[in-house]
């Protein structure tokens, strides 16, 4: 297996994963989904919420805040020395305390950890009128979104098969599949069509160019054939920036390491069984 990057940043990731199958893609898709551990509000105590929402849809407007997340600083609570009591190696606590008028935003989560605080700063979260309050206490702790979609740390994760594209003799340089490619990666050069290679993965395999040359009317195949090859596949991430995307291809990777180990290990022990 062989990853090549062409492109990478803190939220975004384009990537070719290359010898691979089907089966493996979509598993290391489903890991980066909900196997990759994050900060998230799961419980909030409100002293006084005099707003329009309910104490229960506030709470779920918090969750749903992305914070930073650091995994070298927090553990699952399963995990922690504390018992699941709640320490500052397990949780990250919050505190809001504001009155209207005015619009509640992310940045009037106080967290007690800065480390911890919100990705940004002007998510809104409820608007306040005159002498309306809200106060209250919240706590963030370490799980995946296999558990609850607040965890997930990525906003969209999906793969393509390597588009595959080529040309016959037959092409004559009409310009008909450049026109009708919705992504501009088709040129003319030397009186033929050709990719152009620094585009060619953004096809997206809609073939609109092969109908267009067979529209031309040359003969009963068109000259541009797309196909998708299965053992490359194309994979954007992109992440909601509580931890950098390549974090989050790293973790995803680590389970499924895990995972394979598990079933090794379970495997010899089932082998042993006479």
């Amino acid at each position: 297996m062989e990853i090549i990057f062409s492109r990478l940043d803190e939220k975004y990731a384009r990537f070719t994963l290359a010898y691979t199958r089907t089966a493996f893609a979509n598993s290391f898709r489903r890991a980066m989904i909900s196997e990759v551990p994050t900060l998230a509000i799961d419980e909030v105590r409100v002293y006084d919420n005099t707003s329009v929402l309910f104490d229960e849809m506030l709470a779920h407007r918090l969750g749903l805040i992305p914070l930073r997340t650091d995994l070298t600083s927090y553990v699952p609570m399963g995990e922690c020395s504390c018992g699941g009591e709640g320490c500052t190696h397990c949780t990250a606590t919050y505190t809001l305390s504001v009155e209207g008028p005015r619009i509640v935003y992310s940045r009037d989560l106080i967290p007690q950890d800065p480390s911890a605080a919100p990705i940004h700063e002007d998510i809104p979260i409820i608007k306040l009128s005159e002498n309306q309050k809200v106060v209250l206490e919240a706590r963030a702790v370490i799980n995946t979104g296999r558990e609850h979609a607040k965890w997930q740390p990525t906003i969209a994760c999906g793969y393509k098969n390597y588009p595959e594209i080529t040309f016959g003799e037959k092409c004559d340089g009409c310009g008909m599949c450049i026109d009708e490619c919705p992504r501009g990666i088709l040129t003319i050069e030397g009186g033929r069509a050709r990719v152009i290679e620094e585009k060619r993965e953004e096809c997206i395999l809609c073939r609109l160019c092969e109908d267009a040359c067979l529209a031309g009317g040359i003969g009963d195949e068109p000259s541009i054939q797309v196909t998708g090859d299965e053992t490359r596949k194309v994979f954007v991430v992109e992440g909601d920036e509580s931890l950098p995307v390549l974090n989050i291809i790293e973790e995803a990777l680590l389970h499924l390491r895990k995972k394979t180990e598990d079933l090794d290990i379970i495997i010899s022990q089932l082998s042993g069984v006479t």
